[in-house]
């Protein structure tokens, strides 16, 4: 069996990741400040943030996202399996 580790997510994987779970990326007219990306989704009770000038996304920033979307690591865990 295959162990995924979700402590090195590529930015970009973890782009793919939202955009699969049915995020999109806000563009709020202004540019963002320090590299940031802020994401949206139907429901969620708050935005998304991911720092575009760090990659790989750290842990923590992964959990809380996942937390965001209501998700867990087992979840992403999966779908990078599913997505390689």
């Amino acid at each position: 069996m295959n162990t995924i580790r979700t402590s090195n997510i590529p930015l970009r994987t973890f782009r793919d990741f939202l955009i699969s779970m049915g995020c999109k990326k806000v563009n709020n007219g202004t540019k963002g400040r320090g590299g940031h990306e802020k994401w949206v989704k139907e429901g969620a009770l708050r935005p998304i943030t991911l720092q575009t000038h760090i990659d790989p996304v750290p842990l923590q920033v992964v959990k809380s996202n996942l937390n965001t979307l209501g998700l867990t690591k087992k979840d992403l865990e999966q779908w990078l399996l599913n997505h390689k």
